[in-house]
Order: structure tokens, then sequence, then C-alpha cells
């Protein structure tokens, strides 16, 4: 896929400080050209041909007034399953020095968290001694490239202008099941007689952000969606899921240089995949002659285009643009003794398999953690977190698969009129509700968390403590 590059300048007089903010764009596909290991399920999977491209857009904002630099921001969304550790760092290490002027750590990533992406871990899967790309080297296939993208759009910026919208559409559900024995289960069955509730809402936003050039073409769109980007999670082939189908339908429309970044919202019980009214639903969608993943893409659109006829008519070049970034802790999860014997006994059966490697490992680290913490040693989660505002829009990242009522309070406290919330801006793992720790099941039992129902709760405080900040900033 060929790296395309376009730019605008946004000229305002802000409340608080008269400015001029740039932006540019660039995307590229993060596609490797050899058969990869992909990432997002428990058993080892190799694709030998992609079903479409996996992409990285980025979208770069600087503030200047008149030769003095306000504030600047470039956002890379990746189709990915996570930011694992390690590749923020090796993205930055290879992009700095293209970037004269920006500082370095205002550069942000995040996953669409689709589940058929490259692995980017050493060690986690059972893979073949040849014939297949190593994580390592993915991971530097990754950062060249993403690099490359972020200082293309940083040196392309030229004048426009920006406008936010707000649509709404059925992408996600919940698919966290409660039953009447107080247990809960991911994906659980809806059919069987025990069945009592979905546990948590569902967020049906879908806030959008439009730029358009000094020659009123748009030319850039973030979308933000509270829906991991899975619906084809299981296969064997390397898949964007439904963001191929959005962008490739934005761009048969909009321009097909159109740059395109999926932002997924707090998401981290939600999944695009239907939980109850199967047999209606998948009814109605053959009846259209769709796919699903071209059904979702359909719902997406349509709520892109309700919220751009109304955005469309209050654009901004007046848009203020302040970015703030710091490392917060949160409290890991404790892993209790009962917790840890069950475990143990998993993974003692579980290792008479060297196909069950992955699952092997994943539960070892939660016995691993009970170990340090009985030894006195807790390591509090080091989250990077960016909150930033433009004009009246906030953006808060996070690096969690965190759960939507989590999100759903951002939202509600927050002081911005619209507040996009980024998650997997990091190596992710859930970041579950107290009601969902008490129901237990896949995401919400210790294993699926570093990062608890108390630590999540901080991790709202704290967002929320900086957005304040930011508005209240003279």
């Amino acid at each position: 896929m060929p790296t395309y590059v376009a730019a605008l300048v946004i000229s305002f007089t802000a409340p608080l400080t008269a400015a001029e903010l740039y932006v540019g764009g660039a995307t590229t596909s993060i596609t490797p050209d050899q058969p990869v290991a992909l990432s997002g399920q428990m058993r080892t999977r190799i694709s030998q041909k992609p079903a479409n491209e996996c992409t990285a857009t980025a979208l770069a904002i600087e503030s200047r007034e008149g030769d003095k630099v306000i504030d600047q921001v470039i956002l890379v969304s990746c189709d990915l399953v996570a930011i694992r550790d390690g590749v923020i760092e090796a993205v930055r290490e290879r992009a700095k020095d293209r970037l004269p002027g920006f500082d370095i750590n205002k550069l942000v990533l995040n996953a669409t968290h689709t589940h058929t992406a490259p692995v980017m871990r050493e060690g986690i899967y059972n893979l073949p001694s040849e014939g297949v790309m190593k994580p390592k080297e993915y991971v530097e296939f990754l950062a060249d490239r993403v690099a490359e993208i972020a200082a293309e759009a940083w040196e392309s910026r030229d004048t426009g202008s920006v406008a936010w919208g707000l649509g709404h559409a059925v992408v996600a559900q919940n698919r966290r099941v409660q039953y009447s024995n107080g247990t809960a289960a991911m994906y659980g069955k809806t059919n069987s007689q025990n069945f009592r509730a979905i546990e948590g809402y569902e967020d049906h936003e879908v806030n959008v952000l439009y730029f358009w050039d000094k020659n009123e073409k748009l030319i850039a769109t973030a979308i933000n969606v509270a829906c991991p980007a899975q619906e084809v999670e299981s296969g064997s082939a390397v898949n964007a899921d439904f963001w191929h189908e959005v962008r490739k339908t934005l761009r048969a429309k909009y321009g097909e240089d159109l740059f395109v970044l999926g932002w997924t919202g707090a998401a981290g019980d939600q999944s695009p995949h239907l939980m109850y009214s199967k047999p209606a639903e998948e009814r109605m969608r053959k009846l259209r002659g769709l796919t699903r993943l071209q059904e979702l893409s359909r719902r997406i659109v349509s709520a892109w285009e309700e919220a751009y006829e109304g955005a469309s008519k209050e654009r901004h070049s007046d848009a203020l643009l302040v970015h703030k970034v710091q490392m917060i802790e949160l409290p890991e999860r404790m892993v209790t003794e009962t917790e840890a014997t069950a475990i143990g006994k998993k993974v003692a059966e579980l290792s008479k398999d060297p196909k069950n490697q992955r699952r092997t490992l994943w539960h070892q680290a939660a016995v691993d953690r009970f170990h340090r913490q009985q030894a006195g040693e807790l390591n509090p989660y080091e989250m990077e977190l960016h909150t930033i505002r433009l004009g009246d829009i906030a953006i808060a990242t996070n690096d969690f698969e965190l759960f939507t009522d989590f999100g759903i309070q951002m939202k509600g406290r927050s002081p911005a009129l619209q507040t996009f919330i980024i998650q997997l801006a990091g190596p992710g793992t859930y970041v579950p509700t107290e009601r969902a720790a008490k129901g237990g099941g896949y995401s919400a039992i210790v294993e699926s968390n570093n990062v608890g129902a108390e630590g999540g709760q901080v991790l709202v405080e704290k967002t929320l403590k900086a957005l304040n900040e930011i508005w209240d900033k003279k």
C-alpha cells in the first residue's frame, strides 16, 4: 500500500490566546509481506496471506502564536491488538531526529484491537523455527513504518479548519452475561434458563473529528467508537476487521486520500459479537446482502454522516489546543491465596501439553504475582496519561481494555462538550468494574487484570483532574 501524505493549517484566535493550529496526516501499511503469527487468541495462528491490510494513520497537530509553539501532538492509530511494551519507545527513538522542535513524549499510539494483527511479543506462542516472521522482527518493521508516517505527517502541515460531531451506532454489545447463581461469563449463553441479565452498559456514541484543507476539501477524520475491532477475531489471516470496511467506504465517497483514524473508546466489556436475537439480526443482514463486517461499517459510516451533516456547518478556525502528558500510578490488583492455589492447579494441568503454552504462561503470571506480593513487593502500574483539549472537545488516553462504566464516568463528569476516550494506547489487560469482579469470568478474573476495579476508579479521578486543569488553564 503506498504512503499518502497531506496536511493542513488552522488559523484561529482563541479566547485565551491568539494562535495558528497546524495539522498534517499520513498513512501506511503495517502488514508484512511474509507469513506472520497472529495475536489475540490463546492458540497459535499463522497468516500465510492477508485478507486485507492492517494500516497505521498519523495525525499531527501543532498550535503556534507567531514563532512561539503553544502545544503539539502526533496521534497514530494502528491496526494492532495493543501497543505492546517497547513499541512506543522504539517508534519515538526512530522518529525523534526527524521531528526537530517536537516534544517526542507527545507522540501517541493507539491500537484498534484487531485480533488478526501480527504478534509483537517473543515467547508467547510456540512458533515454527523457520518460514514465519519473528515478533522481534515485526516490531522493528512496525516501528520503522510508524516513525516514517509520524515524520511525514509532521512535515506536511498546511491551512484549513476543524469540526467535531456526535452520531450514534449500535456496533458494540456488552459481552458479559449474568446468571441466577451470581456468576458471569464472557460470551455466555443467553438462551439458558439461568440467564438473568447483560451485565453492563453499552455506549453507542460515535464521536468524530473532521479536518478540511484551505480549499475546503475534507482530508482527515478521527472516529471514536466504544467497540474493539474483533468481529473476525478467530480468523487465521491478517485482517483490520471492520475498520478496513469503514475506511474503504469513506474513501470511496470522500476521497481516496482521506486519512481515517480509528479510536476505540472504553470497551473492555464490549464487542461487536451478537449476544441475543442473533437469528433475526442475521436474517436482516443477509436480506441487505452484506457481510457482517460490511454491516458494522454501514452503521459506523451512517453515524459518521449523521454527525457530519451538523458538524460541517460549524467549522472552527479558532480552536484552542492544549496537551498535557503525565505519568500516573495505579494500584495493582492483589492476588489472594485462594486464587493462587486454584490457578496453580490449572498451571500444573495445562503445562503437560506444549500446545497450551500461551494459556499456561497467562495463568502462571498471576501465581508469580501472588508470590511477589506475599514477599511485600507491590508494583503500582505506571501509565503515561495524555489529556488533550481541542476547542470544545477533550481527548483522554489509557493503556487498557477499560470497562465501559469507567468511560461513561469520564464522559459524564468531563468539562468538555464531547469527550473522546482512547483505550489501548499501551499494552492492554482488562480493567473490570467491582460488579464484574464479583461475577468473575474471563476479563474480570485476576489473571485478566493487572489493575482491578480500585485502580480503574483511580484512573477515572486522575483523568478528570487533568481535564479540569486544562479547562481551568489561563
